[in-house]
């Protein structure tokens, strides 16, 4: 906005004029103040930006050695995992080999056990067999009548 001055008898009024440039330099002056605390707040703002994209980038390469420490550990992770599954894979076939063995074993005294029961009942069949031929002959002896017994008194 353009002051408008008062025309006078030799040029423009001059307190109007002074008045306007006074008003001009104190507005100047607080600009000028405005500009020097911007400038200030600009150069915080920037030693702040700073300093987050100094811990932005710690922070970025902390996760990145993080990431890597993980990456490792479940590398090992699965590594030990693997030797743990091919440990437990041969104890159990060790253990079901132990157990066939075990089991062939049981099955031959078995049948062992079942032949020589199949011979002990053939023998104690031919044996009970004999017995009762040998009941089936045995002949009781005719007892003599007992009645002259109970005639007969005992004398003390």
């Amino acid at each position: 906005m353009q002051p408008e001055f008062r025309i006078m008898r030799n040029g423009y009024d001059r307190f109007a004029v002074d008045n306007a440039f006074q008003e001009l330099a104190t507005e100047v002056e607080t600009l000028e103040g405005k500009v020097i605390l911007y400038e200030k707040e600009l150069k915080n703002l920037e030693e702040q930006l700073t300093s987050v994209k100094n811990r932005y980038q710690v922070i970025v390469s902390e996760l990145s050695v993080k990431e890597k420490a993980a990456d490792d550990i479940a590398r090992l992770a699965l590594k030990e995992a693997n030797i743990i599954i091919d440990s437990a894979q041969d104890n159990a076939d060790s253990i079901v080999r132990e157990a066939l063995s075990t089991a062939r074993i049981i099955l031959s005294d078995l049948s062992r056990i079942s032949n020589d029961a199949s011979v002990m009942r053939e023998e104690m069949h031919g044996q009970l067999t004999g017995l009762i031929q040998a009941i089936d002959n045995f002949e009781i002896p005719k007892l003599p009548e007992v009645e002259w017994i109970k005639d007969f008194e005992f004398k003390k």
